[in-house]
């Protein structure tokens, strides 16, 4: 009995010791060096829809950067908001790339001033990858891609 006890008290602890909110790891190869991804404890609501949230943090920036993903009919809007820009990316089944951000987002108070956008940078991301982009690649790209935003 002692040794089930303990098997089960092993395995309660390592899963909860597994489970943790960081998604994914990897390298944006900018200056702001490596970037984790997260889960966000809390979605946003709008429009009385609850978006899913992610969070990216840089290794070498103080920059933290929130990932709100908007599922619309016929595409998703990955809204990616910081305190240094605000920008939108879109997959609409054909391609996955940058747009700036919508009204609807700014409404919300979403949106911040364009006048930090790289517009080079901007017009170069304008496809990032072609066909259908799931959440996790998206997300990916975004923490890779976001900062040669930011002038």
């Amino acid at each position: 009995m002692k040794r089930i006890n303990l098997a089960l008290l092993l395995f309660a602890c390592m899963a909860v010791g597994s489970y943790s909110k960081v998604i994914v790891k990897g390298n944006s190869n900018t200056p702001f060096g490596g970037y984790t991804i997260e889960v966000c404890d809390q979605p946003m609501t709008l429009a009385g829809e609850d978006l899913k949230c992610y969070l990216i943090s840089y290794e070498s920036s103080p920059l933290t950067v929130k990932v709100y993903v908007d599922k619309n009919r016929s595409c998703k809007n990955y809204v990616v908001v910081s305190d240094a820009l605000s920008v939108m990316y879109t997959c609409n089944g054909k391609f996955f790339g940058v747009n700036k951000i919508d009204k609807q987002y700014k409404i919300a108070g979403l949106g911040t001033d364009e006048s930090r956008l790289d517009r080079a940078d901007y017009f170069h991301q304008k496809v990032l990858a072609q066909g259908k982009t799931d959440d996790f690649d998206a997300t990916r790209l975004i923490a890779s891609y976001f900062p040669e935003l930011i002038k």
